[in-house]
């Protein structure tokens, strides 16, 4: 018994060294898995923001009073561009042609009103085309009018009349910068498209070349092949994160990571077990690579959208929700967040490095029963 599981062990060893030396042969793989890992990255990370940045606005102030004048003056960068006087003729053609977002109309009487105590409204109208910048731009106006009112009344020496108000703290991020998230993430979605895309492509590579014939003739298990490319493929691509974390988010990002990375890197090398054996079982099922390629698509996008990487889990149906946790890709996300966003350990994760791995053994079993019928029909 213990020969035998020495023999699988060194046969594992050797078809995984014989992989590694395939992908690290492959310039345009090499290639690809360093740009994922560096350029795209930080290009991605410094051009995607989902904060508002630099949003137009247009300002009609029909009251021109010390109030509205201090509005306009909070306006700036580098949330907003400085505010365009404009007349509220010219508001509805601006919209349209996109040349202001936003268009804030101050009523005539608007201080006199306030210290009246009379409530007036400002008229805020927003091009919601611009998704981001309408929905979180709105907010910030918010937040600026309200901040800007109450220092107003505190130079009236009527501020203590104000009810309570809220005292907020930002956490894990307290500058609010997207591209703390967007970085991490980023590497995330690479993860998850080239674990599936090298090792399915290893699995119809050798089919498509005739050398999967080779593999056939010599004394190894359906499982000893499986399992070198998922350790060759997914070792490459563990290495890759790991740098990309040390040099291209911490340090040429500056973002700054709360936990532990080796115990993310554990959670990723989970994660990397069920992403390949994903793509080892979407090789089985198809005949060639554009086949492959068209079904490896789908796949990886119904996983990223769900996993909460690109728009909380939260946010989404309360049918979903209890759908999607069965994916690893969500329950990595959580991980990931939890581990270096908020410096969680082993005891606060564990559920989620357990689904995971759970996962990976789901797909993994399948994978090989199914890898098993393809090279009975290759023989």
């Amino acid at each position: 018994m213990n020969r035998d599981i020495r023999q699988w062990l060194l046969n594992v060893a050797r078809l995984s060294f014989k992989e590694l030396r395939s992908l690290l042969g492959d310039v345009p793989l090499v290639a690809l898995i360093l740009f994922a890992f560096t350029i795209s990255v930080y290009t991605t990370a410094k051009g995607v923001k989902a904060e508002v940045s630099h949003a137009s606005v247009g300002w009609i102030d029909a009251d021109q009073s010390a109030l509205s004048m201090r509005l306009r003056d909070a306006i700036r960068p580098p949330y907003f561009q400085p505010p365009r006087d404009i007349s509220a003729q010219q508001a509805g053609p601006a919209l349209d042609r996109g040349d202001v977002i936003f268009v804030i109309d101050v009523p005539p009487h608007f201080e006199a009103d306030v210290l009246a105590g009379r409530s007036p409204a400002v008229q805020v109208t927003v091009d919601a085309t611009a998704m981001t910048q309408a929905g979180l731009g709105m907010a910030y106006l918010n937040e600026i009018f309200l901040q800007e009112v109450l220092g107003f009344f505190h130079q009236q020496g009527i501020d203590s009349l104000l009810p309570a108000r809220p005292v907020v703290h930002l956490e894990f991020n307290p500058n609010n910068q997207s591209h703390w998230f967007t970085s991490v993430m980023l590497i995330i979605t690479n993860i998850t498209v080239l674990a599936i895309i090298l090792v399915g492509a290893a699995v119809i590579r050798e089919r498509e070349h005739g050398t999967i014939e080779h593999l056939l003739v010599m004394p190894v298990r359906p499982s000893e092949i499986a399992l070198a490319k998922i350790l060759a493929n997914g070792g490459v691509i563990l290495l890759a994160v790991w740098l990309s974390l040390m040099f291209v988010v911490q340090g040429w990002l500056g973002v700054p990571l709360l936990g532990s990375i080796t115990l993310f890197l554990l959670g990723t090398g989970a994660y990397l077990f069920a992403a390949t054996s994903l793509g080892i079982l979407l090789a089985t099922v198809t005949s060639s690579m554009p086949q492959f390629g068209l079904l490896a698509a789908p796949v990886y996008v119904v996983l990223y959208l769900l996993s909460g990487a690109a728009t909380p889990v939260e946010s989404m149906p309360e049918l979903m929700q209890g759908v999607v946790q069965v994916s690893p890709t969500t329950q990595f996300v959580k991980l990931t967040h939890a581990v270096l966003y908020r410096g969680a350990g082993l005891d606060i994760v564990w559920p989620q490095l357990l689904a995971v791995s759970v996962a990976g053994a789901v797909f993994l079993f399948i994978a090989l029963s199914r890898f098993r019928s393809m090279l009975a029909r290759q023989g």
